[in-house]
């Protein structure tokens, strides 16, 4: 074998397990399942009644409402956040900096590959779809890569600042006349003959959605394709956050080097920040009262919780409880697969042509069928690492980028 292959032998072989920085295994788990949880609305109902609560088609009242609250305050955009910081990690850990060729032109392939997994997954599995924004937000952060963590995180954190504040309404910045304040507030509670039809064409896609295998799809692939059309607007804050990302990841905070004291002060932070958030989502939720700009101020103060989830875990790590937290860490490690398999699973449950139970199943059973899934992902990473080096789609998706079969089977 010559020099060269043996390199790539080196670059490609499988990370194994005591190679892996538990922490981000760790904390990609409870993404990937926080995850779920928002992405449920999604599975259950149409774009147009999803995570929508007066177009909801339930009674938006009772526990309904309240398991809604518990899902805007907690996960809503919290763990789709961490994700994406963790996104920006695993460019670096791929790619390397960006003197490294060779792997350069492996994260290359890696990304097109991704890009391609989420167009086939956005139109033939399920609508909300995020690879295809991940490949092509990397294929950006793959120019950022080797940057040093202060420029990193002085860029990400004015970025995202930047894309979350240019959407106050005019009517919420301090000089606004109390006429155009007025205004923004009416615009923000929905008249109810804007309901009713937003509701009647949701009822007209649940309907075709649930019709047929055929039905469904057509419907997913319009779905999908709104989405796309929109994704070119999330870029920059998505990448704003694998800056984040990486900055923490390479100042060590991300990769459970930072001293518990900083850990403790994210946390009190983010603590903070989640009573602001749980209070403003209240007030429009349940409340039926949004305030004025509090969208904005909630996805201000999302990262600062998003944080402070990951570094619960990281203390708890380091409090000795790695054990307990192992199933987790295997569903990090089968992140993307564990990604697409919620959508097979929730698919064949609310799609046509299969469960067809879209528009039947109200918030509380919903979340049943999130913790069930829970629980069957928590069994089964487990279970298919002891035997498997990774998990089936990460082989695939590994397979593909080098352009070879590699191992799957655990070696002895």
């Amino acid at each position: 074998m010559s020099s060269s292959a043996l390199e790539l032998d080196r670059i490609i072989a499988p990370v194994k397990a005591k190679a892996r920085i538990q922490a981000l295994d760790v904390i990609r788990g409870l993404s990937i399942l926080g995850i779920l949880a928002v992405n449920a609305d999604g599975f259950a109902s149409t774009m147009l009644s999803a995570l929508n609560p007066p177009t909801w088609l339930f009674p938006n009242q009772g526990w309904t409402a309240i398991l809604f609250w518990i899902m805007d305050a907690f996960f809503h955009d919290k763990f789709v956040t961490l994700f994406s910081m963790l996104f920006g990690v695993s460019l670096f850990l791929v790619g390397g900096e960006r003197s490294d060729r060779q792997k350069g032109r492996l994260l290359r392939r890696r990304l097109t590959v991704l890009f391609v997994f989420g167009l086939l997954h956005g139109f033939g599995i399920w609508w909300g779809d995020i690879l295809s924004l991940y490949a092509m937000t990397g294929a950006i952060m793959f120019f950022c890569r080797s940057w040093q963590p202060r420029t990193l995180m002085i860029v990400g954190i004015v970025l995202y600042a930047f894309m979350q504040c240019k959407e106050l309404p005019p009517g919420a910045l301090p000089f606004a006349s109390p006429e155009a304040r007025a205004q923004a507030v009416a615009k923000m509670v929905p008249g109810r003959a804007s309901i009713a039809r937003r509701k009647a064409r949701a009822v007209v896609e649940q309907t075709e959605a649930t019709s047929s295998w055929a039905g469904a799809y057509r419907e997913n692939a319009r779905e999908y394709l709104r989405l796309l059309s929109g994704n070119p607007s999330l870029v920059p804050a998505t990448l704003a956050l694998m800056m984040i990302g990486l900055a923490l990841f390479k100042s060590g905070f991300l990769a459970a080097r930072s001293s518990t004291r900083r850990y403790t002060t994210v946390i009190a932070t983010g603590a903070i920040a989640l009573a602001v958030v749980g209070w403003l989502t209240w007030q429009k939720d349940i409340a039926g009262v949004p305030v004025l700009g509090g969208d904005v101020v909630a996805l201000l103060l999302t990262p600062v919780i998003s944080l402070a989830y990951a570094s619960t875990l990281i203390l708890i790590l380091r409090a000795g409880a790695a054990f307990a937290l192992s199933p987790l860490a295997a569903a990090g490690r089968m992140a993307f697969t564990n990604y697409l398999t919620q959508s097979l699973i929730m698919t064949s449950i609310f799609y046509g042509g299969r469960g067809a139970l879209m528009g039947e199943i109200d918030r509380p059973g919903l979340w049943g069928i999130v913790i069930a899934v829970w629980a069957l992902q928590l069994i089964w990473s487990p279970l298919w690492l002891s035997r498997f080096e990774m998990g089936p789609f990460e082989w695939v998706w590994r397979c593909l980028t080098y352009g070879r079969r590699l191992p799957l089977l655990k070696q002895t």
